[in-house]
């Protein structure tokens, strides 16, 4: 379930920006919701034109000033400059770029990724002696520096100048490095702080240029594995960022780099046009899978030789290793979602926290990403070796996780990260009080968080036309910050359904007043759809142009939800969240009262239907729709499925979110206001249940 938030609007100014532009009105509806609405910001947002006027000053940037002479100081002397990278996309992208322009100055130029499983994340003074012996004097760090106060005073009794550039939120105490180049300084004069990594990389080149910058000629170069890494690092697709990574895609299938044609070929989307969603579910996760798999100067490999074999031979080497990270990512995420069916008081918590012995640490962040989605809550997952933990953390919309995790500091040997993803490790014997100290922080919380569908705009349907999901491509590249809008039809029944992919996928034909259209729903096989012919539903959906045989132009409904047309699902989330505080022993207010206590007609109402559908299994909030018994809320049924569990009425087991309940032969008759879920909720109450 998600809670689905429509974006208010004003109907007259939509009116106005597509008569003023010639726009389709869903691409107008798209515009005003993501905040253009004046010329000036629409013209801007539009034109994919660039010049050196695109970005910002570099030198707005605090202690760019500084960094720059001791690079030009390194180059004139001869000095041997490391390059501190870091494992995944965005820090291999950032040390392969600027390895490449600092090597086309005639810099002696290396670089240096810790090892994830055994360095772990940063700088580190066993890495800093081995860089120290191979003589270098000055290191610069990408996507990492910004918390190493203690590694960098220890470069500098070394002799070694550190010059660091990271992205991530500054400490209260920054570095006592040379320079310190992070957008996210509290004194940094910058506009745009959102970059990754390798966007603050690319201002540094450009600071590098800026007395004879061309801007396109840096970009030719570099915007391929610059928008590589602003994409896998899922940071704002806005301003800047979205500059790059659109001039990036518009060169990535021309592109020169060999490592990356290599790649890209080994991927097997050599033939297509590359989108965002291509770096992101494609090219970043190979790219990523050699630090995963603890072999990150692969990836750095791959991307700076001019090899064409060595090329290919990395490149399917990193495919090679993505297979495997999906064996292993699959198999840890069945043990966490065994681990919370058989753990109800540890599911029924707002912020999971799972652990697991020896779970590969290049996954655990991935599986948190799973958990995440399938039970719509903030998810950490360590693992464990003996006395050392290390988690990885992924949050929903509304919990802050950075802030989460700052408040059980004192359990933590170290930490970073941002509001919707953080990294931590901690002693192994505090992680049980750690899940409470986390939920601790997420029980304060005035605000409710839940995941969310957000609504661009509400259609009819077969009013959809090729040229309005067409000119949507002008919004492009779609990503976090920048998200492809998505439409609503509401009120629509259910006229018909196909499996598609031998039953793999299923095609949802809607109806209303006449008018129809249909979609692919990707998320369940034909055969395990839960809804069916003649259900009234309302359906989120992106638009997508397509073309059939002969080149006939069409538009693509990709079906992401879709729930019962007259189900309010933040309200049901509500009142499951309500049933979860319960369980888990919070005091029993009358709301929770009067939310969970079911009376005996509902009871009743319950068994009946399951008796009639006995041993199928069931999305709860799909089960409490089927029984459409009045006032039956979502946590009433949880309520009355504990307790015929309870009394031995039924037997229920749980994968996931889906629930399959098979009614017990043996079953004595029994009293349902007798079971031990119910207890509290009488205490104190006058039944009038009888």
């Amino acid at each position: 379930m998600k809670k689905w938030i429509t974006h208010k609007r004003d109907p007259d100014a939509v009116k106005r920006i597509s008569k003023r532009f010639d726009l389709s009105p869903v691409l107008s509806n798209a515009l005003y919701v993501k905040g253009y609405v004046t010329e000036e910001q629409i013209l801007d947002y539009l034109c994919d034109k660039v010049d050196n006027n695109s970005f910002e000053n570099p030198f707005l940037i605090a202690d760019m000033d500084k960094a720059i002479p001791r690079i030009v100081y390194a180059m004139k002397h001869y000095e041997s400059v490391c390059i501190y990278g870091d494992y995944d996309a965005d820090g291999v992208t950032s040390t392969a770029v600027l390895y490449m322009y600092l090597k086309s100055l005639g810099i002696n130029i290396g670089y240096y990724i810790p090892s994830r499983e055994t360095e772990g994340y940063g700088l580190n003074n066993a890495a800093i002696d081995k860089i120290h012996a191979s003589g270098v004097t000055l290191i610069i760090t990408v996507d990492n520096g910004i918390s190493a106060y203690n590694e960098i005073e220890y470069a500098n009794r070394l002799g070694i100048d550190v010059i660091v550039t990271d992205h991530h939120k500054p400490p209260e105490k920054i570095p006592n490095a040379l320079a310190v180049i992070d957008p996210h300084r509290v004194d940094d004069k910058s506009t745009y702080k959102q970059f990754s990594g390798v966007g603050v990389v690319f201002k540094l080149i450009m600071a590098m240029e800026w007395e004879d910058l061309h801007i396109e000629e840096i970009l030719d170069k570099y915007s391929s594995l610059c928008a590589i890494g602003t994409v896998a690092d899922v940071v704002d697709l806005t301003g800047e960022n979205r500059i790059l990574v659109r001039e990036g895609l518009k060169r990535i299938n021309h592109e020169t780099n060999e490592g990356l044609k290599a790649l890209i070929e080994a991927s097997k989307i050599n033939n297509k046009v590359i989108t965002a969603g291509d770096i992101g579910f494609v090219i970043g996760p190979r790219i990523n899978a050699g630090g995963r798999m603890d072999l990150s100067q692969k990836s750095v490999a791959l991307l700076i030789t001019d090899d064409k074999a060595k090329a290919k031979q990395l490149s399917w080497a990193l495919c090679d290793d993505n297979n495997k990270r999906k064996l292993i990512e699959e198999d840890i995420t069945i043990f966490a979602r065994e681990f919370l069916d058989y753990n109800e008081h540890i599911r029924s918590r707002k912020v999971l926290v799972i652990a697991g012995e020896n779970w590969h640490p290049g996954v655990i962040g991935l599986v948190a990403s799973q958990i995440k989605e399938c039970y719509g809550k903030p998810t950490i997952i360590f693992t464990y070796d003996g006395d050392f933990s290390k988690g990885s953390a992924r949050s929903v919309e509304g919990f802050s996780m950075i802030d989460a995790v700052t408040y059980c500091k004192d359990l933590l040997s170290n930490f970073g990260g941002h509001p919707m993803a953080a990294g931590m490790s901690l002693p192994t014997k505090n992680i049980d009080e750690f899940r409470e100290r986390i939920n601790e922080y997420a029980d304060s919380l005035t605000n409710e968080f839940f995941p969310c569908n957000n609504i661009t705009a509400w259609l009819r349907p077969g009013c959809v036309s090729p040229a309005d999901s067409g000119m949507l491509q002008l919004l492009e590249p779609f990503g976090k910050g920048n998200e492809r809008p998505t439409f609503a039809f509401g009120n629509v029944t259910i006229s018909d359904l196909s499996p598609l992919k031998n039953g793999k996928y299923v095609r949802v034909y809607f109806t209303r007043d006449k008018l129809s259209n249909d979609g692919l729903y990707l998320k369940s096989t034909f055969n395990e759809f839960p809804y069916s012919i003649g259900d009234v539903v309302s359906v989120a959906v992106e638009l997508k142009p397509t073309h059939y045989m002969g080149g006939v132009p069409r538009t693509s409904i990709l079906i992401r939800e879709i729930k019962f047309a007259d189900d309010d699902h933040e309200k049901l989330m509500r009142s499951q969240r309500m049933y979860e505080e319960y369980l888990i022993g919070k005091p029993v207010t009358e709301e929770i009262r009067r939310e969970l206590l079911p009376t005996r007609d509902e009871a009743a109402a319950v068994y009946v239907y399951l008796k009639a559908n006995n041993g199928k299994s069931w999305f709860p909030e799909i089960l409490r729709h089927r029984i459409a018994s009045e006032d039956l809320s979502l946590g009433k049924l949880f309520v009355i499925i504990k307790a015929f569990e309870e009394l031995g009425l039924i037997s229920v087991e749980c994968f996931g979110i889906m629930i399959t309940i098979t009614l017990r032969t043996d079953a004595e008759k029994v009293d349902f206001f007798s079971a031990d879920i119910l207890q509290r909720l009488m205490e104190n109450f006058e039944d009038t249940n009888e």
